[in-house]
């Protein structure tokens, strides 16, 4: 049986290793991808104007003044002096051909106080560029910049989503094949050699690193013993991973078969066909309006910080959490309540450990993956494992290379002694 593990082992590693090579060391850097961010782009995302913020509203339509072929998708809500509001825009049809407008941006920055467009840039660009840097390093994590085809531009996530199924199973079968050995012919020798040794210590070196073994036997050790060492963060951003990018296809079905959950829009509705788009009938003022006095009704802490409406489902989503700490909304700071696009209902709302304990359960899923729940430790604790997931699957490579250069030497080597004997 152990064989059999063995070789599921080795095939599943070598089929998601690549992928985790790339998730890994991505997912090490966007940890900060605000933080660097900023730091790339300091002369568009940091504002000279000092003074009275201006209404977002009034910034939005500064957006769409300044190049009349975009209309706003996304707008900051919370402003800070000192630092660009950050707008995502949409090209409009081109009245003399009924096709989009070429716009070549999709993100606008403009300083909050005097209304001025500080810069513009395409995250989702596939040219590499220090303006979209992060964006592009969060795209290839997470959907590896799989274009849209046949009617979806869901491939790249598909596929991510797999890779973390696989990498998932796979670290609990490379947690088996740490264990020691219970075979009855072993134990019996090792009886007959002295006292029987507990489980623990026939599993503990396991553990351990032989820094100074070099060569195969410090490869082998870096991959058992820090898999080991990390299994269980591994096991839970495996599946974070996995119920992340296939939320709607897997996740959330399954979980509102076996325990109780309250849906939300995003779960009700279908999406619109890709390519399409629905035309809002409330603008985005009085989705705003709506979206805050259901807020204060509820007792939410913060004000709105964002809304949004893609046009591919019929509702504005709007986002409350603290402008100041926005990166802790990435954690559980968010709250959202969707607005109806139709007629200005509420349809229902996100608020962190409020719910059902499967609500919640669905609530950690990003903040777990993230690490941000646990603030700037989980932040780190994040980096550092990107780094380790690279190692694990490069000394894995190295491990079955090796081996395979072994069992091919050992299959010449009969060859070669018939040959000098002939």
């Amino acid at each position: 049986m152990r064989e059999f593990w063995t070789v599921v082992h080795r095939w599943l590693g070598l089929t998601v290793a690549l992928f985790l090579i790339v998730a890994g060391a991505t997912g090490a850097v966007i940890s900060w991808d605000h933080e660097i961010d900023e730091w790339l782009n300091a002369d568009i995302m940091h504002t000279p104007g000092r003074g009275v913020l201006q209404d977002p509203l009034a910034l939005a339509a500064a957006v769409e003044a300044h190049d009349p072929r975009a209309e706003v998708s996304y707008m900051t809500l919370g402003l800070e002096e000192g630092h660009a509001a950050s707008f995502l825009v949409r090209p409009r049809k081109d009245p003399a051909t009924g096709a989009p407008y070429a716009l070549g941006y999709n993100n606008v920055f403009v300083d909050p106080v005097t209304a001025q467009v500080t810069g513009q840039r395409n995250s989702k660009s596939l040219v590499l560029s220090q303006r979209n840097l992060m964006p592009w390093l969060r795209h290839l994590h997470e959907s590896l910049h799989m274009p849209a085809f046949w009617g979806s531009d869901r491939w790249g996530f598909w596929l991510m989503g797999g890779v973390a199924l696989m990498w998932l199973i796979d670290s609990f079968v490379a947690l088996y094949l740490t264990l020691p050995r219970r075979l009855a012919a072993v134990r019996s020798a090792r009886a007959a050699a002295g006292p029987a040794r507990s489980w623990w210590s026939r599993w503990q070196p396991a553990w351990v690193v032989r820094w100074r073994a070099g060569g195969y036997k410090l490869h082998f050790d870096l991959h058992r013993a820090g898999g080991l060492w990390v299994w269980l963060v591994i096991i839970v951003v495996s599946f974070t991973s996995f119920s992340l990018n296939l939320y709607r296809e897997v996740f959330y079905p399954v979980m509102r078969q076996i325990s109780t959950t309250t849906p939300g829009p995003y779960e009700t509705l279908k999406p619109a066909p890709l390519g399409s788009f629905i035309e809002p009938k409330i603008s985005f003022a009085q989705a705003i309006d709506i979206a805050r006095a259901e807020g204060q009704r509820l007792g939410f802490e913060h004000p709105p910080g964002g809304i949004w409406y893609g046009g591919d489902f019929p509702f504005y989503n709007v986002s409350f959490f603290n402008p100041s700490n926005e990166l802790g909304a990435q954690g559980m700071g968010l709250s959202n309540i969707y607005v109806s696009a139709e007629d200005g209902a509420v349809l229902g709302m996100h608020r962190p450990w409020h719910g059902t304990a499967a609500d919640v359960f669905v609530q950690l899923q990003l903040p777990l993956h993230s690490g941000r729940i646990l603030g700037l430790p989980g932040r780190i604790l994040m980096s550092v494992m990107g780094l380790m997931v690279v190692m694990l699957s490069v000394t894995g490579i190295v491990i079955w290379e090796r081996k395979r250069r072994a069992r091919r030497a050992a299959a010449r080597a009969p060859q070669a002694l018939a040959g000098d004997s002939a």
